[in-house]
Parts: C-alpha cells; structure tokens; sequence
C-alpha cells in the first residue's frame, strides 16, 4: 500500500535509530514542558494550540512526501480531498 501511495520505505534499523522514541510520547513531553512553563498559568485555547502545531507540519511532510499530489495525501492521511484542502488553506499551504 505505502509502496503504491509513493511513499519510500526506510529500512527498519533505520527508523529505529533515528526515533526511539513514540510520537505519543513527543507530545506528552511537549505537553509536560509547556504547563511548567506556564508557571502556574492557565492557558487558554489549549486544544487549538495543540492541534495547529500539530496538523501543520503534519500536512507539510505528507505533502512533501507525496510531491503535492492532493489525492495520494488525502488517502495517506485518512480524509477526503475536500477535507484536506480547506485544511490547506487553514494554514495557507495551497
């Protein structure tokens, strides 16, 4: 499948070299440093915050990755194509 949507495949070894780490585990790191710098702090908009700096560069790799082919990023990622681009022009990636 990921062979078909123009994805390259890294080798095993690879991939585990270079993230030993989840991506679960990244954003509850983030999360931890983030309240701590907060100071006490209430932050406002949390979920919003959360989900920009996350599907952003989401949309970007998988862009780049399938050289900017609307279809093949919409089927990678889940969505329709519709769906995909208001996301682009969310973040005016189009």
């Amino acid at each position: 499948m990921m062979a078909k949507l123009g994805i390259k495949k890294v080798p095993q070894k690879k991939r585990k070299e270079r993230r030993k780490k989840s991506i679960h585990h990244c954003v509850e790191s983030a999360l931890n440093l983030y309240f701590e710098d907060m100071d006490g702090h209430d932050p406002s908009d949390l979920y919003e915050l959360i989900i920009s700096q996350t599907e952003e560069p989401m949309l970007e790799i998988v862009l780049k990755q399938t050289q900017g082919n609307i279809t093949r990023s919409a089927e990678i990622l889940g969505i329709n194509r519709a769906t995909l681009r208001k996301k682009l022009k969310k973040y005016a990636l189009e």
